[in-house]
């Protein structure tokens, strides 16, 4: 039993290893010069209306130098501005600008089409649970 179990575990392990590899290549790909992680705190900057850098870094458990690097980043690439917090202006907050809501948009359009086709021979009730899986194991954390 414990066999077959630490099997399964390490299948999961190869393929999520896969997986995530293939995001990385695909966001190379739609956005050559936004990375997997840029483009995913760009997308939850845009999904909060505004954050802090420390939101960022608390929500995606990651150190505050690697949000810094990325953020300077969008900013360089004028996906990103800072403004200051109406309610404390010594705080700076996150906004995406126009041209980096249109980056998303645009990058958001072509991921979902790629798992769409990808997807596209699997029932709705597999993938019903394919997500309620992934869900599952993100809330684990």
């Amino acid at each position: 039993m414990a066999a077959g179990r630490d099997e399964s575990v390490d299948t999961i392990q190869r393929e999520l290893t896969a997986f995530a590899r293939r995001a990385r290549a695909t966001a190379a790909r739609l956005h050559p010069e936004l990375s997997l992680v840029s483009y995913t705190l760009l997308a939850h900057i845009d999904a909060q209306q505004g954050c802090r850098a420390t939101d960022l870094a608390a929500h995606y458990l990651l150190d505050k130098s690697t949000v810094s690097r990325q953020v300077a980043t969008l900013e360089k690439l004028g996906l990103v501005e800072r403004r200051p917090d109406p309610a404390d202006h010594r705080v700076q907050v996150l906004h995406p600008t126009e041209a980096g809501t249109r980056a998303l948009s645009s990058t958001q359009a072509s991921r979902r089409a790629a798992y769409q086709e990808r997807l596209a021979d699997w029932s709705t009730e597999d993938l019903d649970r394919f997500a309620a899986y992934l869900i599952r194991y993100n809330g684990s954390a």
